[in-house]
C-alpha cells in the first residue's frame, strides 16, 4: 500500500477553498484566525484564493448575500 503525503501549506488551502466554496468569506476567515492559521504568505494566500474575482463579482456575491438574510 502506498501513502501520498501532500504538502500542508497545499492542503491548508485546499481546506480554505472547501470552506470559501461553503461559507461566507467573513467566517472563513474567523475561523481561520480562532485556529491561528496565519502563518506564511498572506497575500500570495489571497491571491491564489481571489483569483478569478474582481469588484463586481465579489459586489455581486455579497449583495445576492444580504438579500438572503
Amino acid at each position: 500500500m502506498t501513502i501520498k503525503v501532500i504538502n500542508e501549506q497545499q492542503n491548508l488551502q485546499e481546506v480554505i477553498q472547501v470552506l470559501l466554496t461553503h461559507l461566507e468569506p467573513s467566517k472563513v476567515m474567523k475561523f481561520w484566525a480562532a485556529c491561528k492559521l496565519g502563518e506564511g504568505d498572506y497575500l500570495q494566500l489571497k491571491e491564489k484564493l481571489f483569483v478569478q474575482e474582481d469588484v463586481d463579482s465579489l459586489y455581486e456575491k455579497i449583495k445576492a448575500y444580504q438579500d438572503d438574510e
